[in-house]
């Protein structure tokens, strides 16, 4: 997939005049790309479209108008494209109830998922893969709650997804087990990104 390029970003004048409609755009993308594990995860599959409205946004919020500082973001975000033959997403930790914790709690709460970037697999059929974890989020003392991910789809697994198998997405981790049954619009996306190589 065609990594985003800095003239593919308009400048914070031009996007704020599109932002409205653009925002309600990628709103409904990430519906279609999004899939709940359970109450505590949290997965979106990533894609050009996704990653330049984050570039954007950053640009907007840190009023970032100098191209290599906007070359830095892209370089940063580029890195959730996924690459040919991949999936790519990010999958976040929620944690029901979080704004009554204290931080000592939250802490522990997040690190009772050490060792999920052993734990999450996606199966298209009869094909298991494996998650790969990004390195560098996490430590023994201190779990992440964002991490990325990719999938490493080969040319059997891609086949099986175009001829409708089931998908789902499956933690099996020693403190948290969700599984989930992607909808067609989800595999109908991811069948798009993998066209797109």
């Amino acid at each position: 997939m065609r990594k985003a390029a800095l003239a593919d970003v308009l400048d914070l004048v031009a996007y704020e005049k599109v932002r409205d409609a653009r925002r309600g755009a990628i709103i409904e993308t990430k519906k279609k790309r999004r899939v709940a594990l359970g109450d505590s995860l949290t997965l979106l599959f990533e894609n050009r479209d996704t990653v330049l409205f984050q570039v954007q946004e950053m640009m907007r919020a840190e009023r970032i108008v100098r191209d290599e500082r906007i070359q830095d973001e892209l370089d940063a975000y580029n890195a959730l494209v996924p690459d040919l033959g991949e999936l790519s997403a990010t999958l976040f930790i929620e944690i029901p109830g979080l704004r009554g914790m204290s931080q000592e709690e939250v802490h522990r709460a997040v690190n009772r998922f050490q060792g999920l970037d052993r734990a999450v697999t996606l199966s298209l059929g009869d094909h298991a893969i494996a998650a790969r974890f990004e390195t560098g989020h996490s430590s023994e003392e201190k779990m992440a709650a964002v991490h990325y991910l990719r999938f490493a789809v080969s040319a059997a697994a891609r086949e099986a997804l175009a001829r409708d198998a089931p998908a789902r997405l499956v933690v099996d981790h020693p403190r948290y087990a969700a599984e989930a049954l992607l909808a067609p619009a989800v595999t109908q996306e991811l069948r798009k990104d993998l066209d797109s190589d």
